[in-house]
């Protein structure tokens, strides 16, 4: 009779501690995959800026090795009215100077003369 009792403890403890070692590995396996799971996304991350830096710093460079503009060449007068551009600028230089003509009228007039409508 004390025999039964003891026997279905030893059948518990048979049966509970597959469960228990069961639950631990798969607790620890969670766990495992879950550190794994979070060292990527780290990962990537870095991956990420790393290349947005590389990015930054090329078109930094891309920008710093451009040659600077070159001014636009003045407008050449047309051969051979050379000397009645001069009496032209000369006569809107005595105007201007006699206060007749405005800076900007004088710059608009000269601009006019010289081709650059």
């Amino acid at each position: 009779m004390f025999r039964r009792p003891m026997a279905r403890r030893a059948m518990r403890r048979r049966m509970g501690r597959p469960l228990l070692r069961a639950a631990a590995v798969g607790g620890a396996g969670y766990y495992a995959g879950k550190r794994i799971s979070e060292g990527q996304q780290a990962e990537a991350m870095q991956d990420q800026q790393i290349a947005d830096l590389q990015d930054q710093v090329a078109s930094q460079q891309a920008q710093s090795s451009a040659p600077p503009p070159q001014p636009a060449p003045a407008p050449a007068a047309a051969p051979g009215a050379g000397s009645d551009t001069v009496a032209r600028l000369q006569e809107l230089a005595n105007l201007h100077a006699s206060g007749v003509l405005s800076d900007d009228e004088f710059a608009a007039a000269k601009q006019k003369v010289l081709g650059g409508e």
